[in-house]
């Protein structure tokens, strides 16, 4: 499993950021795909699951109603919009293959970082 995440950087509370995953050497067809964080001297968050069941998207609650998770199976690629971003949403992110979004990782790639500060 090689998966890359890109699209983080600084952005000011309040504002947007679009996180990517690329996936190679395998599609995401068969897979639960995730994206979760990782903060300094927090424990990791689950923040968003798409299932390869039903394709439906399962959000932390903390970022319900701001983050958007996306699929372009052409590219092989999924997205995270985030929006109305807070501080606390500061962190490393990063995407993983699941075999199921309440089951065990099967891998993940380099995270990206999203700062939000003013």
């Amino acid at each position: 499993v090689q998966l890359q995440a890109s699209g983080g950087g600084l952005a000011q509370p309040g504002g947007s950021l679009r996180l990517s995953c690329a996936a190679s050497r395998f599609t995401w067809d068969y897979y639960s795909i995730g994206w979760f964080r990782q903060a300094p001297g927090k424990e990791r968050e689950g923040v968003s699951c798409m299932s390869s069941s039903d394709g439906t998207t399962h959000d932390a609650d903390s970022v319900k109603g701001r983050f958007t998770f996306s699929r372009d199976k052409r590219r092989n690629t999924v997205y995270l919009q985030m929006n109305r971003l807070k501080p606390e949403d500061t962190a490393v992110y990063f995407c993983a293959a699941y075999v199921s979004c309440d089951g065990p990782s099967l891998g993940w790639g380099q995270g990206t970082q999203v700062t939000v500060s003013s």
